[in-house]
């Protein structure tokens, strides 16, 4: 009953003085409001890299020529033709942890057809590419094995091929194109994936047999790069190790001697991506925090200000039997009001822009309960620790002084 009656006198001093009150909150909410939107956006980041890199493929595993650049010491590789046939065979033959598996040469070029033209990329491969890249078809067929033994022409192309060269609404399956001057007859259209992390338009493409884009556009003996599939999404770290054991063995690579290859997986992508994203989570919500501090320290300044105004009023609570615990809950109960009110309004506020940077600035975003719930934790915090010292103060006044205060 006794805290009841604190909850009801605090409740009466804050909004005896509303617009202080709410001034005070300010910080607060603002403060709240800052933290839940970075973090949303910080989440929302992360979703969607992951979303974007798993539609390339979460379980790809790329195998390129030329040693891994990443580490000061080694070299760019990228003219090196360290890939061979052979050696995707081996791999295939090989590893046990891979579903799908192919070879991948590639070349830029013109797709031609009748006078419209437009530069792409051409990418031989075998059946298996659709399954590693997780793409469908929109219509049409996929080239058969037989078709990639005897080197034929036929292709499949993406939206952003058809669109630019099909100007009049045609159905590509069945038509010829040129790429190169090549003829390519088009028996599918891949489903529409828009563009990928790095900005790439991924339905920008044409897709051949391997052997057809190896010998009669590229004329070369080597392979650009290794596409495979791991079993699972878990399974891909293993392969990267497994691929490269294998392939330092095919290689004929000793002890001290560093890879010719570079073995990635699109899970080491991911947690790079997260983890870059994560220390700019960090800094956004560490930049949000300092209002909330600043939030905390006008509880403070206001709270003292408030126990100098009521110091009377202290003085004849004390006077008729008040205990010092009883001032010192009684201002307590005040701080952690306007701190939670003022959590309450910025989670509102918080929310509220987070449906702005998505509906307007079309930012991806994603709100986690955790950021919420550590809104309140915080809130809850600072309104006990700002509110402690001017309680503490209040409490400890001398009754008699208190009521000759002037």
């Amino acid at each position: 009953m006794r805290l009841l009656n604190l909850f009801k006198i605090a409740y009466k001093a804050i909004i005896l003085n509303k617009v202080r009150t709410l001034l005070t909150m300010l910080g607060i909410i603002i403060g709240v409001a800052s933290v839940i939107a970075m973090l949303a956006i910080g989440e929302g980041s992360k979703e969607s890299i992951r979303a974007t890199i798993s539609s390339m493929g979460s379980n790809m595993v790329t195998i390129r020529p030329g040693a891994d650049d990443r580490g000061p010491a080694r070299g760019s590789g990228g003219n090196v033709q360290t890939l061979t046939l052979e050696d995707y065979e081996v791999i295939k033959e090989s590893s046990e942890l891979l579903s799908y598996i192919t070879p991948v040469v590639n070349s830029g070029g013109q797709a031609i057809n009748g006078s419209n033209n437009w530069p792409s990329t051409i990418y031989g491969v075998y059946p298996d590419f659709i399954n590693i890249k997780v793409v469908g078809l929109q219509s049409g067929s996929m080239f058969t094995d037989a078709e990639v033994k005897s080197a034929a022409k036929v292709a499949l192309i993406g939206q952003t091929v058809v669109d630019n060269i099909f100007l009049n609404g045609d159905n590509p399956v069945g038509q010829m194109i040129r790429f190169n001057n090549i003829p390519f007859k088009v028996i599918g259209v891949l489903e529409e994936k828009g563009e990928n992390t790095f900005g790439q338009d991924q339905d920008d493409i044409v897709v051949a047999p391997f052997t057809t884009v190896q010998k009669r556009i590229l004329a070369i003996d080597y392979l650009n790069q290794i596409m495979a599939s791991a079993i699972s999404e878990d399974d891909a770290p293993e392969a990267v190790t497994q691929l490269t054991e294998i392939l330092r063995t095919q290689h004929k690579l000793l002890d001290n001697e560093d890879d010719d290859f570079t073995v990635r997986s699109m899970e080491e992508l991911i947690s790079t991506f997260s983890s870059t994203s994560d220390m700019l989570t960090v800094l956004l919500v560490a930049v949000a925090g300092i209002s909330l501090l600043i939030g905390g320290i006008g509880i403070m300044n206001i709270m003292y200000v408030s126990v100098k105004e009521r110091t009377k009023e202290i003085g004849l609570r004390m006077a008729v039997g008040g205990k010092g615990s009883d001032i010192l809950m009684q201002f307590l109960i005040e701080a952690i009001l306007i701190s939670v009110t003022g959590g309450v309004l910025g989670v509102a506020l918080g929310l509220g822009a987070t449906v702005f940077i998505e509906s307007f600035l079309h930012w991806p975003t994603s709100v986690a309960l955790y950021s919420i719930v550590i809104s309140f934790a915080v809130c809850a915090i600072t309104g006990i620790f700002f509110g402690w010292y001017p309680a503490r103060k209040a409490s400890a006044l001398d009754p008699i002084t208190a009521l000759r205060y002037e």
